[in-house]
């Protein structure tokens, strides 16, 4: 058999100054510790900044390395395991150290890909809960929880207008469903700015959206769009099956 196409292509310059940086991060740098500038890392390897720069963001997508406001960039430490499925949601956090914790609540239109998967008018407002998931004290994911009035329709005995307090209550009413399953999709994104600051990254950095429908008999009850941090998070799938995998366009977070 000849040589195909793709066994001629030689390996980007890039590719190749991101394996020597990668093993010069075990041997050279400890975890936390900053990197030197890019100018001196280019010096170091004899390389472009334009070659280097593209090396350093591979290295992020990988969780290898951690871009930090103020700080510059630092060797990440190992990811941490995140369960994403779970045989009974606890919407309510009944259990001690629960991970996710209510931000807000507030009534407004879901992306039109949403409203889609809940089966209701693009221009109907529905419930828009905020969470924020921390793992040993770091803040790891942000949820946009949507919830259509006809899931938890006992909610005007709710005083709260909006905030945690009304979050919980949205969140109380939803768990009185009786949820029959869920699927789920993952994708690769970019953080939005909202998400780049509940989670300490910078605009674009690489994160996981994991977009979750829960079920009962009459449909689905609620749609949950969550972005997880790319450099720290390492998703675990354990009782719910099946993986889907989608080149889709995802469902858009709505700016807060």
């Amino acid at each position: 058999m000849g040589t195909t196409q793709l066994e001629s292509v030689q390996e980007p310059k890039y590719w190749h100054l991101k394996t020597v940086l990668s093993e010069a991060l075990d041997s050279d740098f400890a975890v936390g510790e900053i990197l030197p500038n890019e100018r001196d890392l280019a010096a170091r390897f004899g390389v472009a900044r334009a070659t280097l720069r593209q090396a350093l963001e591979q290295l992020e997508l990988e969780g290898r390395l951690q871009r930090r406001r103020g700080v510059g960039t630092t060797v990440a430490p190992p990811r941490v395991g995140i369960a994403v499925s779970t045989a009974q949601h606890e919407w309510t956090g009944g259990v001690s150290g629960e991970a996710w914790q209510p931000v807000d609540s507030a009534m407004d239109k879901a992306p039109a890909a949403v409203a889609s998967m809940l089966g209701t008018d693009p221009a109907e407002p529905v419930h828009v809960v905020r969470r924020i998931r921390d793992t040993q004290g770091q803040a790891v994911a942000a949820e946009l929880l949507y919830i259509p009035a006809s899931s938890v329709p006992d909610l005007s005995a709710i005083e709260a207008p909006s905030g945690a307090v009304r979050a919980r209550g949205v969140l109380r009413e939803l768990h009185r469903l009786d949820l029959q399953g869920q699927d789920r999709s993952v994708e690769l994104g970019s953080a939005r700015a909202d998400d780049a600051k509940e989670l300490d990254r910078l605009p674009g950095a690489p994160v996981l959206v994991v977009t979750t429908r829960y079920l009962t008999a009459d449909g689905t009850a609620a749609v949950s769009v969550a972005t997880y941090r790319a450099d720290t998070c390492r998703l675990t799938f354990g009782d719910s099956g099946a993986l889907e995998i989608s080149h889709d366009e995802q469902p858009q977070r709505q700016a807060s």
